[in-house]
C-alpha cells in the first residue's frame, strides 16, 4: 500500500485556530515550546486568549484549572514528558476535580530524537491511564486528530490527546473517531492482529503490509480511543485470531500492550500476545527513526510474531 505521510504536531495550530475562530471559550496555554507545537499560530491568532507561562509546567496546568472553572475550554498543549510527567500532581488534581481541561501532548514516545531520554516519553500513557476521569485518546491521522479536539471540547471533564511528532500515514480510515471505540483498518483473515496506538501508526501500516506480501492474512486494529478502550471489540478479535501483535511508541509496560492484557485477563480461550515497544530501558538521544529501530520499534520485531 502506497501512502503519504504528515505529523500531526505540524496540524495543531492551525486546528485550534479554526477551533478558536467560532468559539470564544477557547484558550491556548504554553510553557515556551509554542514554536516547537506550533500554538504560535494560535498566538498570533487570539493573542487575549492565549497564555505563556514560560518553563513553568505546574502552574501552566494549575492555570489552566483555573481558566476551566470561568467556564473556558483551556488546551495546554507542551511535550508529552511535560504534559504528562512534569505536572502529573496538577492534572491528577485537575482529574480529582473533573475539571474541564483539554492537554495536547506531542513529542510522545521517542519521537523527540535527539532531545534524548530526558525528553522522550516513553511512559505517559502508563500515567495518564490510571488518573480517574481522565479520557485518553491517540489519534493516528489528520483526520483523526481533528476528531479528537472535536471529542474534547464536547466531554466537560479532562482529556489527554497523544501527538505524533514523527511521522504517520496521510490517510483516512472510512469511520468517524468515537469516543471508546477502535477501528478495525482492515480484516483479510484470522491468523493475526496487530493492534496499535497512534503514533506507531506507520509502523503498523507497514507490519502489515508485509505480513500481507508473505501470505498471511490478519487484522489491522488502530485503538484511538485508550481510555476507555473498546473491551468489545478487543475480546471479539482475541477470540478469532491466532496472535495478537500490539504496537506501540511507549514502554511495554503500562501501554497497549497492557490495555490488551488487562482486557483480556479474565477471559478465556483468547489468542497470545506479544507486546512490540520499548522495553524497561531509558533511551538516548539520535534520530527518531535510527532509536526507533534501535529499540526494537521495526517492522522485523513484529514479523518474527506473525510468522
Amino acid at each position: 500500500m502506497s501512502y503519504n505521510t504528515i505529523t500531526l504536531r505540524e496540524l495543531v495550530g492551525d486546528y485550534l485556530v479554526e477551533l478558536g475562530k467560532n468559539d470564544d471559550r477557547i484558550y491556548v496555554i504554553d510553557s515556551d515550546l509554542a514554536k516547537s507545537t506550533t500554538t504560535n499560530k494560535f498566538e498570533e491568532a487570539y493573542p487575549t486568549r492565549f497564555v505563556e507561562t514560560g518553563i513553568a509546567e505546574q502552574n501552566a496546568m494549575s492555570i489552566a484549572t483555573g481558566i476551566a472553572a470561568e467556564g473556558k475550554i483551556p488546551f495546554y498543549v507542551n511535550f508529552a514528558i511535560f504534559a504528562s510527567g512534569t505536572c502529573w500532581t496538577q492534572l491528577r488534581q485537575a482529574c480529582y476535580a473533573n475539571a474541564n481541561v483539554k492537554v495536547i501532548a506531542t513529542h510522545p514516545g521517542m519521537d523527540g530524537g535527539f532531545d534524548g531520554a530526558t525528553h522522550h516519553a516513553n511512559e505517559d500513557l502508563a500515567l495518564m491511564r490510571v488518573l480517574p476521569n481522565l479520557h485518553v485518546l491517540a489519534p493516528s491521522n489528520p483526520k483523526e486528530f481533528k476528531e479528537a479536539i472535536k471529542i474534547a471540547v464536547e466531554i466537560e471533564g479532562p482529556v489527554y490527546i497523544r501527538c505524533s511528532r514523527d511521522v504517520v500515514p496521510n490517510i483516512e480510515y472510512p469511520n468517524a473517531s468515537v469516543l471508546g471505540k477502535a477501528q478495525v483498518v482492515a480484516d483479510e483473515g484470522n491468523d493475526f492482529a496487530i493492534i496499535f496506538e497512534g503514533s506507531s501508526a506507520n509502523l503498523a501500516q507497514k507490519s502489515f503490509s508485509q505480513a500481507t506480501e508473505k501470505g498471511y492474512k490478519g487484522k489491522l486494529i488502530n485503538l484511538f480511543s485508550l481510555k476507555p478502550v473498546d473491551t468489545e471489540l478487543v475480546i471479539d478479535v482475541a477470540q478469532k485470531v491466532k496472535k495478537i501483535v500490539t504496537i506501540e511508541n511507549h514502554s511495554v509496560l503500562g501501554g497497549v500492550g497492557s490495555i490488551v492484557n488487562e482486557t483480556l485477563s479474565e477471559i478465556s480461550n483468547t489468542a497470545p500476545i506479544y507486546k512490540v515497544g520499548i522495553q524497561d530501558t531509558f533511551t538516548e538521544s539520535g534520530p527518531s527513526d535510527e532509536l526507533k529501530d534501535k529499540y526494537g520499534l521495526n517492522v522485523e520485531s513484529v514479523l518474527k510474531h506473525i510468522g
